[in-house]
């Protein structure tokens, strides 16, 4: 893989058939975004994807965005989700999903997934691993929204490293210039951001922080039970937010080591 190219936009190779749900006619759009954890509470020590998906539904989200969530794990004990943990969180709400391995182990494999109300029409995963032990990728999905049109969606999980993370940014914003500018565009997941970076980053193509739009720095959302850091965030370009605010009231706590964060926007 040559991380160093420019990423490709989404071809007619990458079209997902829709399953012909009956949609609403929404004026406002929920997003949410949420590392998973695999499933697992902090520390790891109790499976919590039931209580997660109760907790995902509860927040009436139109769009889903998750990190770190299984696509397999021979591992999983009784009383565990059988398959792939994004087809479980879907349920029956969410009828499209897409999902983006990433990180790949003799027991399984874990990335990005895109839980959506909409037609997910395209989707193309990313991979912009560097060397070391932290794949990483980019899952990028575009939506047909009723009276909307289309919507475009990346899913990001970046690494821990400084380093990579600002080689990961960069190859973010060339994919995010890519993008006709007519297209509305949400941008959502883990950053590892602690150092605040992103923004000056994805200012070329565009971009602006959910929060910073209301008025409000990126809220604290790691770890979960005493939140420190701000590493996640929503971004978007073409879209007004009407809200933008992070979960951070029981059960979200115990259900991952992130706390979720939760924004509304409109053309």
């Amino acid at each position: 893989m040559n991380t160093a190219a420019a990423l490709p936009l989404l071809s007619g190779e990458d079209v997902a058939a829709n399953d012909g749900v009956p949609l609403p006619q929404p004026s406002t759009v929920r997003v949410l975004t949420i590392n998973t954890h695999k499933g697992l509470a902090p520390w790891n020590r109790r499976f919590m994807l039931g209580e997660l998906r109760d907790a995902v539904r509860t927040s009436a989200a139109d769009i889903v965005f998750l990190q770190e969530v299984s696509g397999a794990d021979s591992r999983r004990g009784a009383g565990e989700a059988a398959g792939p943990h994004y087809e479980f969180l879907a349920d029956t709400l969410w009828p499209q999903f897409a999902y983006g391995r990433n990180a790949v182990y003799p027991h399984g494999h874990h990335g990005n997934a895109l839980l959506s109300r909409f037609p997910i029409i395209s989707e193309r995963n990313h991979d912009i691993s560097l060397p070391g032990p932290e794949p990483r990728g980019l899952l990028h999905c575009v939506l047909e929204l009723p009276q909307w049109g289309r919507l475009h969606a990346i899913c990001v999980h970046l690494g821990l490293r400084e380093a990579h993370r600002l080689r990961q940014l960069r190859l973010l914003s060339e994919l995010a210039q890519q993008i006709p500018a007519d297209e509305p565009l949400v941008v959502a997941g883990d950053f590892n951001d602690w150092r605040g970076r992103a923004d000056a980053a994805l200012g070329a193509p565009g971009l602006q922080s959910a929060f910073a739009r209301t008025g409000v720095s990126p809220p604290r959302t790691f770890p979960a039970r005493w939140p420190l850091l701000p590493l996640d965030r929503i971004y978007v370009r073409g879209l007004q937010v009407q809200s933008a605010c992070v979960l951070s009231a029981l059960p979200w706590p115990h259900l991952s080591d992130h706390l979720p964060l939760l924004a509304e926007v409109k053309p």
